[in-house]
């Protein structure tokens, strides 16, 4: 069985291969026409983002028996031409689900104690004890949309921190337990003081968060967005926050992530959005650890392997 790798990995990931008998072609730098090209010959492909796994690709993979998703996102992959193909697909959303869980708690204490504000202020010799006076954790309402791997790894780090938990998930059902209360969106909706966004990137959530649905929460909330920054614009960020409705916001997806290719309507947006003190940014690394980098290779190839022994 011979495996195509097209994106960066840890480089691990050959050797588990090789020791369980595959046959391992690692081309992190091959472009989209080379892979139109050589596909054919191959029965695995592993992944990260850099190449939709679209129609015209995987009509070319003639003899392709699987693909081996490097991550959680399956928003550029043609799920359904697979499921019509008996392709089957490994994602390692296990591999990364404690570095995103870390991240997010994080990026909300940052926020909360002016971490980023406080440092740039004292290494210009500005000392501003009350303007740095920050919010506990402790006593807090958190909701957690989505409680899959990324939703129950954040509500896990939280139990902590003496907070009370909620999690809705459309999708699942009887996931309580005595420290995660099980709850509808509209109850969610209306407890919280902090939203964690834990889902995946569909038609469904794309552009979920409107303005409208954003003024249907009963209390102003600080939000949290490790998952997929397509699920807000920057307009809807930038009016909410004005509006009172959002306190503060960590972000570690955005809307667009390539800036040269942002609209001019992006670009004016997102220059309101990073002028900010209460909005906290990175560059999508929330499950993208050194850790991380390796445990997604384990993940996958005992996947791999059990679907596919030699």
């Amino acid at each position: 069985m011979q495996i195509l790798i097209i994106d960066e990995m840890h480089p691990s990931i050959i050797d588990l291969l090789e020791k369980e008998g595959y046959i391992v072609h690692y081309h992190p730098k091959i472009t989209r026409a080379e892979i139109l090209e050589k596909v054919a010959d191959y029965h695995g492909l592993i992944i990260r983002s850099k190449t939709p796994m679209d129609r015209e690709l995987l009509e070319n993979a003639k003899q392709l028996k699987f693909i081996g998703r490097a991550g959680a996102g399956l928003d550029q992959i043609d799920l359904e031409y697979m499921a019509d193909r008996g392709i089957q697909l490994f994602h390692a959303a296990k591999g990364n689900r404690d570095a995103v869980a870390e991240h997010a708690i994080g990026g909300l204490l940052a926020l909360f104690n002016h971490l980023i504000k406080a440092d740039n202020e004292v290494r210009k010799g500005i000392w501003d004890r009350e303007g740095n006076r920050g919010h506990e954790l402790k006593g807090k309402t958190v909701g957690i949309l989505g409680y899959g791997n990324m939703g129950s790894a954040f509500a896990k780090r939280l139990l902590g921190f003496d907070v009370r938990v909620m999690a809705y998930d459309k999708y699942k059902r009887d996931f309580a337990t005595n420290r995660v209360e099980e709850v509808i969106w509209e109850i969610l909706k209306a407890e919280v003081d902090i939203l964690s966004i834990h889902v995946p990137l569909t038609e469904e959530t794309r552009n979920f968060f409107t303005f409208e649905e954003l003024s249907g929460f009963k209390k102003p909330i600080w939000l949290i967005n490790t998952a997929r920054g397509e699920v807000i614009s920057f307009n809807t960020l930038n009016r909410a926050l004005d509006a009172g409705i959002l306190r503060g916001a960590v972000l570690d997806v955005l809307e667009n992530e390539k800036f040269q290719q942002f609209s001019q309507s992006q670009k004016s947006e997102f220059e309101l959005l990073a002028r900010r003190e209460n909005v906290l940014f990175t560059p999508h690394v929330a499950g993208w650890t050194f850790e991380s980098y390796e445990k997604i290779n384990k993940v996958l190839v005992k996947q791999i392997k059990k679907a596919f022994p030699l």
